[in-house]
Formats: C-alpha cells, structure tokens, sequence
C-alpha cells in the first residue's frame, strides 16, 4: 500500500469508524437479547458460540472500513465513487436493521428476509467496490462468507422455532 498522506489518515480513521459506530449501533438492539430470548430458542449444533461474534463482527467492520477508505480516496467527486459509497451505505444501514429485527424484534422470519436483503446489497457493495479498487472488492470477501453463513444459520434456526 502506498504511504498514506496525512490528509489521507483522516479519512482512514472517519472510514474505519464509520462501520464500528454502526456495528456499535447495532449490538444495543443484540447484547440485551443473547442472555435472555437467543438464549431460549434452539439452534443447530454447529452454531458458532457466542463469543465468536464480537471478534469475527469487529474484523469484519475494520476490513469495511480499510474498504471504504480505498474507495473514497479515489475521489467523493467520480460518478462510480458515490455510487459506491451509497451503495455502501445502504448494507451498512441493512447490516444494522438485521440486529434490530432478529434481536430487536425478535422476528425469526423478518430476520430471515432482511438478511437476504443484506447479502445482495453486500455483493453489490463487493461489486462496486472491485471495479474502483480489487483491493477494497477483495477486503469485502470475508464479510460476504460470514454473512453467507449467517443467513443459513438464520435460516435453520428459522426452521427450527417454527
């Protein structure tokens, strides 16, 4: 990676944090449920245990991040750039509304449409992302693998309190 300028650490910082806050936002609607309901509804033995989450949720944001800000320094002013960047937006903005409504809400089923909402709005993201910059397409991988098997686990969790 290129030395970053110093105008440019700025923008690193606003770009990691952003996912973080949202991320931030969303375990509000999550932490109070994962004791309490997602204790009580059953889920396949292979569910990831709940201390996975943080850490996996919080790499996942910091690569969002690094993402946006390889995206943003190509210039706010390009057409394909603000593209992207609501493109963005909008799965992040889904990102937390799947807390709200699985944890939140405690919706099985609204969890389970909403996350599908969320992974094309991810391949978008990976899409839009990659044609500016393969770096930033590729950070976003992991993320849509993650979220892939979240949707199954959504899903068989589904199935399973129905």
């Amino acid at each position: 990676m290129e030395s970053l300028k110093k105008s440019e650490i700025l923008k690193l910082v606003v770009s990691i944090l952003i996912p973080l806050i949202a991320g931030f936002i969303g375990s509000i609607a999550t932490m109070s449920s994962i004791p309490t309901w997602y204790a009580s509804i059953i889920k396949p033995d292979w569910a990831p245990p709940n201390w996975v989450f943080g850490p996996v949720w919080t790499t996942l944001f910091i690569l969002m991040g690094i993402a946006l800000f390889l995206v943003w320094r190509k210039g706010l002013w390009r057409r394909d750039v603000k593209i992207a960047v609501i493109i963005f937006a909008v799965q992040l903005v889904l990102n937390v509304l799947w807390s709200v409504i699985f944890f939140g809400l405690q919706s099985l089923l609204g969890g389970l449409i909403e996350i599908v909402f969320l992974w094309i709005a991810i391949l978008a993201t990976i899409i839009a992302f990659y044609r500016i910059s393969k770096p930033a397409g590729i950070l976003l991988l992991p993320y849509i693998i993650w979220v892939t098997i979240a949707s199954y686990l959504t899903y068989t969790v589904y199935l399973l309190n129905i």
